[in-house]
């Protein structure tokens, strides 16, 4: 019994190096990387040499060599004693050579890190079976079927999680990227930065709402407010706009003051609108005046100074940014360009 502990171990361990293995094999295929920073250690062995030997991303090389030596775990015998250690051995010595290389280059990729002290292990203990300590896997049909079920989910499950999330590219301001991984799958993200009062922003409203009420199934739409200085009634507009929002109306409002005459976007005149589309007048003034609210502006503000921003309005569809009033050709190009990538 105690010998099959290292059977165990055996398997915990390709285990260990699968899914770092399989992490890496996304970051590989995908356009951008979803588990590895592009700037860190990881992406710099992606962008080295070692990272294509024969043009096959090397991932696949330790994916491989680590289930053969996990299979071999599974067969009895000498034969596949001596099998499982030479495969352990090349994998060790081709693990160390790899680590030499990052610790040469100054950078070290957490994931490349788990694999290969994982295949150094693994060859310990597969010449331990030859040499020292001689273990056959367990007979038991079921302890059989745990050891190939752990081998499979973790292969499997990174893989899927992986290929399952939304590759955003290393470029994309983090306020962006943000609110692309909130939303569903399946979904473009439609990031509007508007000035209810903004001439450019009502033009370019007007163009944009029959574009995604057309595909309304296929995108979420989140609305960020940065009222300019330079117009009067715009912060007014703009808290009337987060209320609507917070009482759920908030497409209906912001619709009903991007219609509104700008000389119209006072308290008063937004206590209007609010009561024309069955909004609660007292909560809706609690809301007008508090701190939220405000706050919740403020923050709007720094994610549009976060993305770059230099003008209203300006749009971001998934990754790409359309900045300034933009024609309801472009607005829909973009949108279905988008929707066909998802």
């Amino acid at each position: 019994m105690k010998k099959q502990l290292w059977f165990w171990a055996t398997l915990l361990l390709a285990a260990a190096a699968l899914v770092a293995s399989a992490l890496l094999l996304v970051d590989y295929v995908r356009p951008a990387p979803v588990f590895c920073g592009a700037e860190g250690g990881c992406g710099f062995v992606k962008k080295s040499p070692l990272a294509y030997p024969l043009g096959i991303p090397l991932p696949v090389f330790g994916i491989s060599g680590i289930l053969a030596i996990a299979i071999a775990a599974f067969v009895p015998g000498r034969t596949a004693r001596l099998v499982q250690a030479g495969l352990a051995t090349v994998g060790g010595l081709v693990a160390l050579a790899l680590l030499g290389v990052q610790a040469k280059m100054g950078v070290l990729c957490r994931y490349c890190a788990v694999v290969d002290g994982a295949a150094v292990l693994l060859a310990a203990i597969a010449i331990g079976r030859v040499l020292l300590v001689v273990w056959e896997p367990p007979e038991k049909r079921r302890s059989v079927m745990v050891g190939v079920s752990m081998l499979v989910l973790a292969l499997g499950v990174p893989l899927a999680i992986g290929f399952s999330k939304k590759s955003i590219p290393q470029d994309v301001p983090e306020p962006i990227a943000e609110e692309i991984r909130a939303t569903p799958k399946g979904k473009v993200t439609v990031v509007d930065f508007v000035d209810f009062e903004c001439p450019f922003c009502r033009m370019t409203h007007t163009e944009l709402k029959p574009l995604l009420e057309e595909r309304k199934e296929k995108v979420r739409v989140v609305r960020k407010h940065v009222p300019l200085r330079m117009h009067v009634h715009a912060m007014d507009a703009a808290r009337a706009g987060c209320c609507g929002e917070v009482m759920g109306k908030g497409e209906e409002v912001a619709d009903a003051l991007f219609d509104a005459d700008p000389s119209e976007l006072t308290p008063e005149g937004c206590e209007t609108i609010a009561i024309r589309h069955g909004l609660d007048l007292e909560k809706f003034r609690e809301c007008f005046k508090s701190a939220s609210t405000e706050e919740r502006i403020k923050k709007d503000i720094e994610a549009f100074r976060a993305s770059h921003g230099h003008g209203l309005p300006t749009i971001w569809i998934d990754t790409q940014k359309l900045e300034g009033a933009q024609e309801k050709a472009d607005l829909a190009a973009a949108l279905d360009t988008a929707i066909r990538r998802l």
